[in-house]
């Protein structure tokens, strides 16, 4: 019994290493957990097939279109992209360029060891959370311009030598460790300073609502809750009795922030995770129900036709090398 069941664990491990996930790799020596680029460098780097694929990332990814129109594909949903788009993509999320390639734009990376803890004193303080920062937004052609200009200069700045010993530069032409995290530190302080003035200017007008600033921080909780739990926790009474809230006023949050019933949203959430794990991994759809704590393949074949209008087999053909992301299959 022992021995078959460390032979299914060391199956799920091989399995879990399939996950087409994206590293974060800079080029050369680069020492930073932001990196700045643009698009056309991306391209000029990777083939076509590559930048038509569905990845999923380690990383954070904001992309800001600067030029021309495109449609990216972010978690299986298309988005419209125009000049003055930007688009946060997190980790774990299904992301897509799209097929078009008349548009271009800046790319930054950013590690997740990067940001700032949640509980660290210079976030408690600003109250800014990169969690709540939007999907997407739309920047004014003014705006844009401000934009542009501080992401060329965390460029400029990350690209910027160690000159503080011009004997120590002849000899080793690399960055002193002392160098390395004062400029850390740097761009830390402009990224942060750049997101959360986009965040303040394009905030969510119903923020001001007095009224409904408790149910959205009440669902915020929640989203994080599902995060956390969405596999194992399926009932709204446990979500509403570890939040200490009833489950009315609960559905009542996520109607106010979302447009669906709380146990909608965790179904959405468990269907979204489906996709990523079709896309991303070569499991079999067994494993994947498995996963997901479905007892049954065929409950979770009826439940993913349920949340996306077609199979889970039909999903991954239609999506196996950077196609669309969506299913073509009616319900």
């Amino acid at each position: 019994m022992i021995s078959l069941l460390e032979g299914v664990n060391e199956m799920m491990e091989i399995l879990r290493n399939q996950v087409q996930e994206i590293r974060y790799r800079p080029e050369g020596l680069y020492p930073y957990g932001l990196e700045v680029f643009r698009v056309s460098d991306l391209r000029r780097r990777t083939s076509r097939e590559d930048m038509r694929r569905t990845y999923g990332y380690t990383f954070y990814m904001l992309i800001l279109v600067t030029e021309g129109q495109c449609n990216q594909m972010l978690d299986f949903q298309p988005i419209s992209d125009v000049a003055g788009s930007l688009i946060m993509v997190r980790p774990g999320q299904a992301h897509n360029f799209g097929e078009c390639e008349a548009w271009d734009g800046w790319i930054l990376l950013v590690r997740p060891d990067f940001l700032w803890p949640k509980s660290s004193r210079e976030n408690l303080r600003s109250g800014f959370d990169i969690e709540r920062f939007p999907a997407g937004v739309r920047i004014d052609a003014k705006d844009l311009e401000r934009a542009e200009y501080a992401i060329q200069w965390l460029r400029h700045d990350a690209a910027r030598n160690d000159e503080s010993s011009s004997e120590r530069a002849r000899h080793d032409p690399g960055k002193s460790e002392e160098f390395i995290e004062h400029m850390q530190s740097h761009l830390r302080y402009g990224f942060y300073a750049l997101v959360s003035w986009i965040a303040i200017t394009y905030r969510d007008k119903g923020l001001d609502d007095l009224r409904k600033r408790p149910a959205l921080r009440r669902f915020h909780h929640f989203k994080a809750l599902v995060e956390q739990h969405f596999v194992d926790w399926r009932s709204i009474t446990t979500y509403a009795s570890e939040m200490g809230c009833t489950e009315r006023s609960l559905t009542r949050a996520a109607l106010d922030a979302e447009g669906i019933s709380a146990k909608e949203y965790i179904l959405r959430r468990l269907g979204l995770e489906a996709k990523r794990l079709m896309v991303h991994t070569d499991w079999p759809v067994g494993v994947i129900a498995d996963h997901l704590g479905f007892k049954e393949a065929t409950h979770f074949s009826k439940f993913f036709r349920r949340i996306n209008g077609c199979t889970p087999q039909q999903f991954r053909s239609a999506n196996g090398h950077g196609g669309s992301g969506r299913c073509s299959v009616p319900e």
